[in-house]
């Protein structure tokens, strides 16, 4: 892949023999970021994973960062109430269902009620391929509409290994406090690790980088996180 000249300039500030901490990537990230925009920061964490294991679930990192998101609940009855106080932008059932099958998709996250899961699993086909759909592991398939809108206003994410180990995972802006987005991405880190399949062997962590959207990636050691 051929880079423009921004790019090249600012990996010459990156010592690609050298594994930095947490600490010191975020600082320079932030450094060598080039683009007119506020650049988000990349998590990449490189994982030993067999083929038929996957790393999956959510997390809140301690510190906020983006839009609020537009958040969709499928539910009923007593629940619609309980949705519409909690702050979501969307409530219904049925009517929800045939609006998304006509092609609209104006929300960011779903979260639904176990008993609405059989009529909103017909939707995997449009849900699934954008990432949208509930899901129990995700913690968006639930009775606790309240306590679920809450961890997703505070900042809860989601993570997921790709096909080949790697999990991505936005940590920040470039415009914050470098410590602050060490702190989410080392929060962040943790939760990936706790995640660590039981009949995985040997080291779990390959290797880590940081990145902001347009720049070079800037290694980060492992054997330095997992000391602290």
């Amino acid at each position: 892949m051929k880079h423009g000249k921004k790019y090249l300039e600012a990996a010459k500030k990156v010592d690609s023999e050298n594994l930095y901490t947490f600490s010191e990537a975020s600082q320079l990230v932030k450094e060598i970021a080039f683009a007119k925009f506020d650049e988000t920061v990349e998590l990449s964490v490189k994982l030993s994973l067999k083929k038929s294991q996957t790393v999956r679930d959510t997390c809140v990192l301690p510190h906020q960062f983006g839009e609020q998101k537009r958040v969709l609940v499928f539910c009923k009855g007593d629940k619609v109430e309980e949705a519409k106080a909690a702050g979501a932008t969307y409530v219904g059932d049925t009517d929800l269902i045939d609006k998304i099958r006509g092609g609209w998709l104006d929300f960011d996250v779903a979260v639904a009620t176990p008993d609405m899961m059989k009529d909103v699993g017909r939707l995997g086909p449009i849900l699934g391929r954008r990432g949208l759909m509930p899901n129990p592991k995700t913690q968006t398939v639930t009775f606790d509409i309240k306590g679920a809108l809450a961890e997703l206003q505070k900042g809860r994410v989601e993570f997921r290994s790709d096909k080949t180990g790697v999990v991505h995972l936005a940590v920040g802006h470039v415009s914050m406090d470098p410590e602050k987005v060490c702190e989410n991405a080392q929060t962040a880190l943790k939760e990936i690790i706790r995640k660590k399949p039981a009949d995985a062997k040997g080291d779990f962590v390959l290797s880590l980088a940081l990145s902001s959207t347009m720049g070079p990636g800037v290694h980060v050691s492992v054997k330095d996180f997992m000391a602290n």
